[in-house]
């Protein structure tokens, strides 16, 4: 399944930041962490007791490796219902969390030396998904991504990856540029596992705009669910087979409690999801009003998932260097934005998944620290 070229896999910079953050706290130090995109909010408590149910009726073994009947509709349902579709639960597959659909999707799209588009900035794990095929990762700017991106189209472009709205900037694509890129021939891979926590219109599925194309979500951050480790697929019908045959081999199936308790969250915890959204919505203000009090750049602002990039290039231009001196100096943990690909370099991410007083009190100590040192 995997290239033997692991010196191409990078690190993971920000989970170095959260191994560097929790040493310094059992050495007795308070840290902010506005590092992680992981919701602070704890999972609904309608999906937590559904979960210790399952498991107290037996639910611990295993299940159809495609997941569960009745989530597999379920999730086709919430598709149907907030995209106006007519998707069958035939064409969903069931994960252990959206990392390993990714996996067995490009093992079955991918072969050695072809090519995935993807943004510059883009999620940091994306390069390292793409290349344990042997495939290559080709990187477009986020900036005019779907006006450049036919600059970059070769006869080795099997896929077109997508991520709006997006990690690390919170930005999203509008419904005119998602259709436009689902015109093109290369499959189009839409990762939206950010939907639902946004300000504004509501977010556009691809599968609006073509059957072709592939879907990857999941429960983590809409739900809260990160620990969970719950994600699905919705694919073409003449790909299910064979990515059920991966699924057979490399995962056989997602956990069945956490499946039932995904059931429960679509089915009884949407509205409180929607409440942390709109708590997402005044974090965000609060954020990048914070950001802009002491003269940091948020271009373009976000309007959802819930990260600010933001430009540090002035100050220090290798980003992992000032994340490690502002965690050690100050005692905030931010992601660096090396970790999200050449044009993030000179960036640092704030993720506002936290109160809003250890969003003030942060965004306060990284600003005297950049003027204690630069200014």
């Amino acid at each position: 399944m995997f290239s033997s070229k692991i010196e191409e896999i990078q690190p993971f910079l920000v989970m170095d930041i959260l191994r560097k953050a929790n040493d310094l706290e059992r050495d007795g130090k308070k840290i902010v962490h506005l590092e992680l995109g992981e919701p602070d909010f704890p999972t609904p408590k309608v999906i937590v007791e559904s979960a210790k149910k399952a498991l107290k009726d037996g639910n611990t073994h295993y299940t159809n490796s495609l997941g569960i009947l009745e989530l597999r509709k379920s999730i086709s349902d919430y598709y149907n219902e907030t995209y106006n579709l007519n998707i069958s639960s035939n064409r969903v597959i069931v994960t252990n969390g959206t990392s390993p659909a990714m996996l067995i999707l490009f093992k079955l799209l991918l072969e050695i030396d072809d090519e995935v588009i993807i943004s510059d900035p883009h999620y940091a794990c994306y390069p390292s998904f793409i290349t344990c095929t042997g495939a290559k990762p080709v990187l477009v700017p986020f900036k005019n991504f779907s006006s450049e991106v036919t600059n970059y189209i070769t006869d080795k472009t099997k896929i077109i990856l997508i991520n709006s709205p997006s990690n690390p900037t919170g930005t999203r694509l509008r419904k005119e540029e998602i259709e436009k890129l689902s015109a093109l021939h290369p499959v189009i891979v839409s990762d939206e596992i950010y939907h639902g926590i946004s300000t504004g219109i509501r977010d556009h599925s691809a599968l609006e705009f073509s059957d072709n194309s592939v879907v990857i979500n999941g429960f983590s951050k809409f739900f809260a669910m990160t620990g969970w480790r719950l994600g699905y697929m919705i694919v073409p019908e003449c790909f299910v087979r064979k990515l059920e045959i991966l699924q057979q081999n490399f995962f056989i199936s997602a956990n069945p409690f956490v499946q039932i308790a995904g059931i429960t969250a679509l089915k009884e915890a949407i509205p409180e999801a929607k409440l942390m959204n709109q708590i997402y919505t005044k974090r965000r203000k609060l954020a990048l009003e914070g950001l802009e009090s002491i003269n940091l750049e948020t271009r373009p602002h976000p309007d959802g998932a819930f990260y600010a990039l933001f430009n540090v290039s002035n100050f220090e231009k290798d980003s992992m260097k000032l994340a490690s001196e502002i965690l050690t100096s100050a005692g905030v943990a931010l992601a660096p934005g090396k970790d999200f690909g050449p044009r993030g370099e000179g960036h640092l991410r704030l993720s506002y998944c936290n109160s809003e007083e250890n969003i003030e009190k942060g965004i306060n100590l990284i600003g005297k620290f950049l003027k204690e040192k630069y200014l």
